[in-house]
């Protein structure tokens, strides 16, 4: 009797022990994708900003959103009534203008971001 329960108690201890290994094993794994971007970190680690380049970086951000948001508000009423009066060359050239605006309010802010990513948090 003493036998058998020890037996059962054991067999539920390994049990146990079995299922906690099995979630420590997954718990450890890592993906392919992790252990990508361990090594990438490795090779290039990444750079840590300050408080005053996050400020920069975000306030260059806005400030290009803003800019973008107008010209896209002023080309698009430009659009609209260019479409309503049938100037299908004028919809596509204005069309045109408005991507290139954004491109370079884009390639601007980049710009602006990574010389500030760049500086030593100094202005």
């Amino acid at each position: 009797m003493i036998v058998e329960r020890f037996s059962i108690g054991l067999t539920r201890l390994r049990k146990k022990a079995a299922v906690r290994s099995i979630i420590n094993y997954q718990l450890t794994m890592k993906s392919a994708y992790e252990l990508a971007m361990e090594r990438l970190e490795k090779q290039s680690p990444t750079a840590q900003l300050t408080e005053a380049q996050k400020a920069e970086i975000a306030e260059i951000d806005s400030t290009y959103k803003a800019k973008i948001a107008e010209q896209e508000l002023f080309l698009k009423d430009k659009i609209a009534e260019a479409a309503a009066a049938g100037k299908a060359e004028d919809v596509a050239q204005l069309e045109r203008q408005l991507a290139h605006e954004i491109r370079r309010f884009t390639e601007e802010s980049e710009a602006r971001k990574e010389k500030a990513r760049a500086s030593s948090g100094k202005r």
